[in-house]
């Protein structure tokens, strides 16, 4: 059976919690997925036991954590050569006009810096976590809320994840991966496209 890798970056925890709903949804659709922080999985395994990897990373400051673009530098390869796909988490997706893989900036900006070439890509919203953010990070976050007119009261947290949109990523995620193949030069094909 096909073993599924599902590798995240967090920091506040909402993408973690992001990347357990989606593995959760992964297992019910039949898949044998393990999950794993990009912090806690990269020590103890070897990618080539994985027959697919999918990562999630969170928006901080306007970019993509460090971390996850250093993890696909050094396994584009094999990213490449295996079903893959990426998530994005950020407070613009909780826009209707932003929450889509084409429509997403931030997303749009990430694909343009890697060679890597995910075969499925999703923008899930995060949460504004004002309640656990040092001073610094929320009086940053609230002025960026301001600008692009979100929530300004540091008082309450606030979840935009849209929880039915993250099950039918993992949902569409599963499809692909049974849609797909390894050729024998290692390129990946599917029988057919998968809108995210």
């Amino acid at each position: 059976m096909a073993q599924h890798l599902l590798l995240y970056a967090s920091r506040d925890g909402q993408t973690e919690k992001i990347a357990h709903v989606i593995a959760s949804e992964l297992k019910q659709c039949g898949q044998t997925v393990e999950c794993l922080s990009l912090e806690e999985g990269t020590a103890h395994f070897n990618l080539d036991q994985y027959d697919s990897i999918l990562i999630g990373s969170p928006i901080r400051y306007g970019h993509h954590l460090p971390e996850v673009f250093d993890f696909i530098r050094q396994h584009e390869t094999f990213l490449n050569q295996h079903p893959s796909g990426f998530f994005s988490v950020n407070l613009t997706a909780r826009k209707p006009e932003k929450n889509r893989p084409e429509t997403n900036s931030y997303l749009q900006k990430f694909l343009g810096k890697i060679t890597w070439k995910p075969g499925m890509t999703g923008v899930m919203a995060g949460s504004l976590l004002y309640s656990r953010y040092r001073w610094f990070d929320r009086v940053m976050i609230q002025l960026i809320m301001k600008i692009t007119g979100g929530n300004t009261d540091t008082s309450k947290d606030i979840e935009y994840t849209d929880w039915d949109a993250v099950q039918q990523f993992a949902r569409k995620y599963s499809e692909y991966l049974k849609e797909c193949t390894v050729s024998s030069d290692g390129s990946v094909r599917r029988s057919k496209p998968v809108d995210a």
